[in-house]
């Protein structure tokens, strides 16, 4: 009697996708959250999804969740100086919005600001209705007196540490190591043990090495 035995292929099949999706999708992976997040007068939802690709600015809708529940940003803006008398000025929401997207976003030139006109999430949580220009945001201190700006940007810049004066704390921090992630002012490279190459802010001579 001959053996029943079928044949073998050389390459045999794997195991189907159906079944990899389904355990997928029974974990919960391919279903990303929605996290409702209250900002300046409305709602955005956040969905977490593994498998899309990253934006550098995807967290930033948190952060204006934060100024819109301390109620910084709106303040911020309402005791702005700038005052516009044409009727097609743009408002000063739109123009301070668009100056602090574009310093979050590390922009070092008002050329910069072009990359953010296509973004529709991010002004939303700000309150702005639309991305201004770079010649807009440009023009928007020219003439402006300087004190009133200063005493502007001072008072809001002093709230935002006053309630931490009132705090006992202790500031131990040893500035020849500590590693710099940008272009602060007066930062070196070489004074960085741990991570050789990365800037850090040069040593404090210590009082024996002080000149007399």
């Amino acid at each position: 009697m001959p053996l029943q035995i079928g044949p073998v292929g050389a390459h045999p099949e794997g195991e189907p996708e159906t079944s990899i999706l389904t355990s997928r999708q029974a974990s919960g992976i391919l279903q990303p959250s929605r996290i409702p997040l209250d900002v300046h007068g409305k709602r955005l939802y956040v969905e977490w999804d593994p498998y899309a690709p990253v934006t550098a600015l995807g967290q930033l809708v948190y952060f204006s969740q934060f100024l819109a529940t301390a109620g910084l940003f709106r303040d911020w803006v309402a005791d702005c100086p700038l005052q516009y008398s044409s009727p097609n000025a743009p408002s000063k929401t739109d123009v301070l919005g668009t100056l602090t997207l574009s310093i979050l976003a590390g922009n070092r030139r008002y050329a910069h600001v072009t990359a953010l006109r296509g973004d529709t999430v991010n002004p939303q949580g700000l309150g702005m209705d639309r991305v201004l220009s770079e010649d807009s945001v440009r023009r928007a201190f020219q003439g402006e007196a300087d004190e009133p700006l200063e005493r502007w940007q001072r008072q809001h810049l002093l709230r935002s540490v006053e309630p931490v004066l009132n705090e006992p704390w202790i500031c131990d921090i040893d500035v020849t190591i500590k590693t710099v992630y940008g272009r602060q002012q007066g930062a070196e490279v070489g004074y960085n043990p741990h991570k050789p190459g990365r800037p850090a802010p040069p040593p404090r001579p210590t009082p024996a090495a002080v000149e007399r």
